[in-house]
């Protein structure tokens, strides 16, 4: 018997493929069971926000509540990090931009055709 012949145990990370689905087994990016794909819950208001916990106090823009699926969620972070000249990326379902783009970030999401508030400080 191997090593992970426990039937309660799974594998979520390999080396050769990255991060594992826990529900189908394959690979994130060939993952089909649906999970990627859920759209965020909201009340369908932007919410833009400057954020630095847990990032040594470097700021990044927090994007929340656009209720877009996963694809559509990169194509527009693809878009506005390239507006902002700045990197980000999509984590849980929220748009990161590193540094403090919210002015230009509103305009260009009001453009888009989203509402959008600034929430926090």
């Amino acid at each position: 018997m191997g090593r992970y012949s426990d039937p309660d145990s799974r594998l979520v990370y390999s080396t050769e493929k990255g991060r594992i689905c826990p529900e189908c087994g394959k690979p994130s990016d060939q993952c089909r069971c649906g999970r990627k794909n859920r759209a965020s819950s909201g009340d369908g208001i932007v919410r833009i926000k400057r954020e630095t916990k847990g990032r040594k106090g470097k700021g990044v823009t927090l994007v929340t509540g656009t209720g877009l699926d996963t694809g559509s969620l990169k194509q527009l972070a693809k878009r506005l990090k390239a507006r902002c000249g700045s990197g980000g990326t999509v984590k849980n379902g929220d748009i990161e931009i590193q540094g403090d783009h919210r002015d230009l970030l509103e305009e260009e999401l009001r453009k888009e055709g989203f509402i959008v508030k600034r929430a926090g400080g």
